[in-house]
């Protein structure tokens, strides 16, 4: 496993991220540690997860993992979902933000968090109060650097802006959904971050299982696969406009693959961080087969044959996966 420095920052975390969404459901615990235990066996030092995720199943999972090598890990988590009936249970105001950071590190078994991200941006919350919770968390130890996830370009630099005005704390990532079908971040997200020096700890690399052969031409979703279980993705699956174009590509990777004896997913991630902009992909395995399978694309080079042809089906800058669910911006 290779190690990058996490934007300008001395943080070095390995090239692949093992994101933690599936822990607690549908992955059982005692599986989830088994993942944890061989990512890190391998050479993996890069654990992200969240408040949200399994409303904190996740969270509580990874720090029973993590005890007695929490050092070891760069280890990271999010804020801004919803966590409780109230108004003041979400979002990215202050009052929020305190109060999970202490349930995050109580659940991580943790006194501090390496890269604290801010799930998703709050229209109703001015980035001031959001930098300024930062900014506490920050000078107090409880965070050692802080990042955004899925944020519009002219936010983050809003921000960076703010904080450069305020003398606050600066976000020093960013995680944006970035795969073979979903490119929209090369014409905003990357170029900014590039010019400000931030890292890309981008998700979703497989598009949901779609570049890993999850789903079939005139079949079902799978009955376990996020677009059977989650209406909102179902409309990037197969009933969408774009999947018979999915289909294509799907069919191109596969060819591919075959030729250099490897599966789809790797050759995909392989793809992703193919990219020199990106610091590292989240994988999201459920079994430990899966994991077995991402980490082959540490070992992969790409063909210059692979990528104009990826080109000329997905020309870059463009998507056929997210852009189809309205709640998501960039």
């Amino acid at each position: 496993m290779n190690y990058k420095n996490l934007g300008k920052t001395g943080l070095k975390v390995s090239e692949l991220c093992l994101g933690t969404m599936n822990f607690g459901n549908p992955t059982d615990e005692k599986t989830s540690i088994k993942i944890i235990d061989k990512f890190i066996e391998a050479g993996g030092n890069f654990i992200d997860t969240a408040n949200v995720y399994n409303h904190g199943m996740s969270e509580e999972i990874v720090g029973k993992a993590l005890k007695g090598r929490r050092d070891s890990v760069v280890l990271a988590t999010k804020v801004h979902g919803k966590m409780g009936p109230g108004p003041n249970d979400g979002g990215n105001g202050k009052k929020h933000i305190l109060h999970e950071v202490e349930n995050s590190l109580r659940r991580l078994q943790t006194d501090y968090i390496d890269l604290y991200w801010i799930h998703r941006p709050d229209p109703s919350t001015p980035i001031e109060e959001t930098l300024e919770a930062l900014d506490y968390l920050v000078k107090k130890g409880y965070v050692r650097f802080v990042g955004t996830s899925t944020f519009p370009a002219w936010q983050i630099v809003e921000a960076l802006w703010i904080s450069d005005k305020r003398n606050l704390v600066k976000f020093v990532a960013e995680q944006p959904p970035y795969s073979i079908i979903e490119r929209q971040i090369e014409n905003r997200i990357l170029p900014m971050c590039e010019h400000f020096g931030l890292g890309v700890v981008s998700w979703s690399p497989l598009a949901g299982g779609w570049l890993a052969g999850r789903y079939k031409r005139g079949n079902p979703a799978p009955e376990d696969s996020r677009a059977a279980q989650h209406p909102e993705w179902r409309d990037m699956a197969i009933e969408a406009k774009s999947a018979e174009q999915r289909f294509k590509i799907i069919e191109e990777i596969e060819k591919y693959a075959k030729k250099l004896n490897t599966s789809m997913a790797a050759l995909s991630l392989a793809w992703v961080m193919s990219n020199p902009i990106i610091t590292a992909p989240i994988i999201g395995p459920k079994r430990e087969e899966h994991l077995d399978d991402y980490l082959k694309a540490t070992e992969i080079k790409i063909p210059e044959e692979f990528k104009k042809r990826i080109d000329d089906l997905v020309p870059p800058g463009t998507s056929l996966w997210q852009s189809e669910n309205a709640s998501f911006v960039i």
